[in-house]
């Protein structure tokens, strides 16, 4: 079952892709409206991320004007440049007296193994998913910076599963939350609300659980050190500023905890974002609940949809 609702139903948020299907890597852009709240919260040990202290409640500015997952690694992080360079067109930045400076966080995903290594999201790459972005984007799936996503690689990348990008969203009377994630994990992944293990490594065509396999996966680390990590970001209509978005940031990280197992390694990025659009009033309480639900489910369609050959997403 594909849980419903999409990263732009709260309204006021743009959504983009741009895939290499070929290179098997991507990205993909949000574009928040003015007038927006942004945070972040990295809890993996391997990230890659690109003005992320900017989001931190002590710092000045608290609005963005665009966020990028990618993959690519580290070289994915040049993307940012382009989407610089088309939201200063558009007169969308941090304006400093003398021009504008547009504001652009970024995370990225290891996907270098999937395919071709020398395949990387670029500026290019990066316009491209703009010019795409739309208020109501629905495309799931191996897409974006979920292109080139894999999971379940404790036993070697071959015995790994595809993964991808994933959404998902949630209504409470007039409040909205949603997430869109690219899993992309060193675990096995889980759809909690099932409680069932629906991706893992691979054995004669059956999936296996990791940490019944972790005495194999100790002996040798060195195929899947650094090549992981889970980047996502929810979304909602409701008003906050940057310390109690920063507390939704971490409250959806348990999302991660449900549906991820092993998570959080040293081996993983695992970053999340948010993005508050402002328009109604609610409980920092309630939506940070509801936004690890709604991550997860998110969590849950990123496999559905990677692994669905009627998906129109789907590629061999």
């Amino acid at each position: 079952m594909i849980y419903e609702g999409f990263l732009t139903d709260v309204g006021g948020i743009k959504l983009g892709h741009a895939s290499d299907l070929h290179g098997g890597t991507g990205l993909s852009v949000i574009i928040p409206d003015p007038g927006n709240t942004a945070a972040v919260e990295v809890r993996g040990s391997a990230p890659g991320t690109r003005e992320t202290d900017l989001l931190n409640p002590i710092n000045q500015v608290s609005e963005v004007n665009g966020i990028i997952l990618s993959g690519g690694s580290a070289y994915g992080l040049d993307a940012a440049s382009g989407l610089m360079e088309v939201l200063e067109e558009d007169g969308r930045g941090f304006d400093v007296g003398c021009g504008i400076v547009p504001i652009v966080s970024q995370a990225v995903l290891f996907d270098m193994a999937y395919k071709d290594p020398k395949a990387r999201p670029n500026a290019q790459m990066a316009k491209l998913a703009y010019k795409n972005a739309t208020y109501d984007n629905r495309e799931e799936g191996i897409i974006g910076a979920g292109t080139g996503a894999t999971v379940g690689k404790g036993l070697g990348m071959d015995k790994a599963m595809k993964s991808g990008l994933g959404q998902a969203s949630l209504r409470l009377g007039d409040l909205v939350v949603s997430a869109i994630v690219c899993v992309n994990a060193f675990g096995d992944i889980f759809d909690y609300e099932k409680g069932i293990q629906i991706a893992g490594p691979k054995i004669n065509g059956k999936i296996v659980n990791t940490m019944d396999n972790i005495g194999k996966i100790a002996q040798s680390f060195s195929e899947v050190e650094g090549k992981n990590t889970t980047i996502g970001l929810v979304a909602t209509n409701a008003t906050f500023d940057k310390t109690k978005l920063t507390k939704i940031c971490q409250m959806s990280h348990d999302a991660y905890a449900r549906s991820i197992n092993p998570v959080h390694t040293m081996f993983d990025g695992d970053t999340i974002f948010a993005l508050a659009t402002n328009k109604i009033e609610a409980d920092v309480n309630i939506v940070g609940a509801l936004a690890a639900k709604v991550m997860s489910r998110a969590i849950a369609n990123a496999i559905y949809r990677s692994n669905d050959k009627r998906s129109n997403s789907y590629i061999l």
